[in-house]
């Protein structure tokens, strides 16, 4: 069975850091783009950062660069999301998702592009 499965969310004070982890289970990530994205409550699902698969590059969107980092372990066959400086317009639930996108190409910011989705973790920031 094919899954994307987050942990790490939870409760942190403003400038906080977590660790979010997607591990995937019943497929490899090799080859596969992928993304992470956000929906807070009573807004739209949003793309936070993306990581590509041949060569490792992350790209993020603007209200997270120089906070959020993006990695991935290929033996552990997981991607990390380092959330740090936490702000108070950083919670909602985090979903990572994977595209089959092999190579050194690009990787997607749009949520339609992505073929499968994890269940989310969430994130919270309150003093």
């Amino acid at each position: 069975q094919v899954q994307l499965v987050e942990s790490g969310g939870g409760l942190v004070q403003p400038g906080g850091s977590l660790r979010l982890d997607c591990a995937a289970s019943g497929f490899t990530l090799e080859g596969y783009a992928i993304g992470w994205f956000r929906q807070a409550p009573g807004k739209e699902r949003e793309w936070v950062s993306c990581i590509t698969d041949g060569d490792a590059r992350g790209s993020y969107t603007d209200p997270v660069k120089g906070r959020f980092t993006i990695s991935r372990d290929t033996a552990k066959n997981t991607v990390y999301l380092q959330l740090n400086g936490l702000k108070p317009e950083d919670p909602a639930v985090y979903y990572c998702a994977a595209e089959y996108r092999p190579g050194w190409g690009t990787c997607g910011t749009s949520d339609i592009v992505y073929d499968y989705w994890g269940q989310g973790t969430q994130v919270t920031v309150s003093s």
